[in-house]
């Protein structure tokens, strides 16, 4: 059980010998439901491995609380994902600098604790800490993800609109909620 102190929460970037880790958690059905990815060894080498390998501009962190690796977190920018930004802007204004935050906490017995919150707020001072070039974090959720939506809002960001886009798994509807954190001045 969790106490009311601060969390501990450390970032790393993901490392090869993290894959066996990261493809449990995507088996998970608290985190396959809403991240519905293929979770074989191979797929997880796939499209985790070329930004640990530094040829994909994704910027992939594990989670620790303490020295327990608890979940994942990345960051990416719209100017290297050019469709995803045309995607995005359909719905809201995407600045020059924006960012977006993918997450999930792999460890279900810190799930629906505050920990996610925490960890976004807590990453999103790191990223501004490492690049001063960026402007903000966009991230789009699935409306029906109310847990994500809702920890993105405790850790600061502001929901700017609402729109359709392709889920990432098919049984959702299309309607997503989108919301921003500008960098603090």
């Amino acid at each position: 059980m969790m106490d009311d102190s601060p969390l501990r929460l450390r970032f790393r970037p993901l490392t090869r010998d993290d894959f066996p880790t990261l493809t449990g958690w995507l088996a998970q059905p608290h985190v396959a439901r809403w991240w519905n990815h293929e979770y074989s060894p191979e797929a997880v080498e796939r499209d985790f491995g070329p930004a640990v390998d530094g040829t994909d501009p994704t910027h992939m962190q594990l989670v620790l609380l303490e020295a327990r690796p608890i979940g994942f977190i990345q960051c990416s920018r719209f100017s290297d994902y050019p469709s995803y930004r045309r995607e995005i802007e359909r719905i809201v204004e995407v600045p020059e600098g924006a960012a977006t935050v993918d997450y999930f906490i792999g460890e279900l017995d810190f799930v629906g604790r505050g920990v996610g919150k925490a960890m976004i707020a807590a990453f999103a001072d790191l990223v501004w800490e490492r690049d001063p070039d960026l402007s903000c974090l966009i991230v789009a959720v699935n409306s029906a993800n109310e847990a994500s939506w809702r920890a993105l809002l405790g850790a600061g960001f502001v929901r700017v609109g609402r729109g359709d886009l392709e889920p990432d798994n098919p049984i959702d509807d299309s309607l997503h909620e989108i919301l921003r954190l500008d960098r603090p001045r």
